[in-house]
């Protein structure tokens, strides 16, 4: 399984991502945006794509979904509760569903709410363990729940489904976010040096060349995984006097600070 980050160079940032089996050719396109894009990687790599899998239903993960079906017959997959969200899906997922494609491509499905209500992510199930997190989980943090999501919700997500994914499960976000959420990171916790030494090194990449990071990496500079930090906790009690030290009540309040950061 071989997995290519496509940047769109809008103003949002976007990351589409082809994952293809390389010894068919076949490919998965997730999150389709810009099709001109989508099309000229696929075709320079020799790809055929067959199928469509949009992690959640905003307007800039499926808005290629018509442009990808006309030129390659692809099939839609998406969430079970985005199917009256998004056109012509041809098949709904649930948490557990595996999606394949050629013989190297082997997908498990997590049903992922927080960031909306009908998310998902997917994760590799053969070859280097890679996780596909749409608008879930962005380098150095988390999606926010303002359009149709709940941070409760995306407190349980991190928790008990992503944080338990093995250390070194590489990360593919849908968006471009790794530097501003570095210094976010660090507004929250100014001694972590993993992320001070990790935005020195970014600053210096194009969004095409980011670094990709791990679950491991995630642990050590994401403030929400972070959720028992002293340091963290004592800037949240700047913003929230009556903060409490659970983790759930810091998560909670990250994300509140994160929304008008």
């Amino acid at each position: 399984m071989n997995i290519v980050r496509i940047y769109m160079g809008n103003t949002l940032r976007n990351y589409c991502h082809l994952i293809a089996c390389e010894e068919t050719g076949e490919a998965i396109i997730v999150d389709p945006l810009d099709v001109k894009k989508c099309l000229a990687e696929a075709n320079r790599l020799g790809l055929s794509i067959t199928t469509i899998v949009n992690t959640h239903e905003h307007f800039d993960h499926i808005e290629g979904n018509p442009g990808i079906v006309e030129a390659t017959g692809a099939k839609i997959l998406a969430h079970n509760n985005a199917v009256n969200r998004i056109p012509n899906v041809d098949q709904g997922l649930s948490a557990g569903d595996i999606i394949t494609v050629g013989n190297t491509v082997r997908l498990r499905v997590l049903d992922t709410p927080g960031h909306t209500m009908a998310h998902v992510c997917l994760v590799s199930e053969i070859g280097a363990p890679a996780l596909i997190c749409g608008d879930t989980l962005f380098n150095a943090s988390a999606g926010n729940c303002l359009y149709g999501g709940n941070v409760h919700d995306m407190y349980q997500t991190f928790v008990h489904q992503l944080a338990q994914l093995p250390d070194n499960t590489a990360v593919y976000p849908g968006h471009d976010y790794i530097e501003n959420n570095l210094r976010f990171s660090l507004s929250v916790e100014a001694n972590n040096h993993v992320t001070q030494a990790l935005l020195a090194k970014v600053e210096k990449q194009s969004p095409e060349q980011r670094q990709i990071t791990t679950i491991a990496i995630e642990k050590s500079i994401n403030p929400f995984f972070r959720l028992d930090n002293e340091e963290i906790i004592a800037a949240l009690k700047q913003h929230f006097p009556t903060q409490k030290d659970d983790p759930e009540s810091v998560f909670t309040h990250l994300r509140a600070i994160r929304d008008r950061w």
